[in-house]
């Protein structure tokens, strides 16, 4: 779900290679909610083409963070705040 290079700037980049490689295949098991070019090419506000998927793609990001003990910054708590508030009204 958070593409590679979003996990390096979240911390990977300190982690093991043992630790980055399961985190890389991990990523392709899970039920894929976009392409991989979308998700190479996704952006902190970026969301999926088709709207009735964006709170379970904002509980799969916050999950995949959480769960893999990567950061999130300012920019990306605010947008997907914005999208949590809006799948809870």
């Amino acid at each position: 779900m958070v593409p590679l290079a979003e996990a390096w700037d979240s911390g990977a980049y300190a982690w093991t290679s043992a630790r980055r490689e399961a985190y890389a295949h991990g990523q392709g098991s899970a039920v894929s909610l976009v392409t991989a070019h979308s998700n190479r090419s996704k952006s902190a506000e970026w969301l999926p083409p088709a709207a009735d998927v964006h709170c379970r793609y904002v509980v799969e990001w916050v999950g995949t963070k959480l769960r893999w003990s990567l950061t999130a910054d300012e920019v990306q708590v605010t947008a997907l705040s914005q999208v949590a508030e809006s799948c809870l009204g």
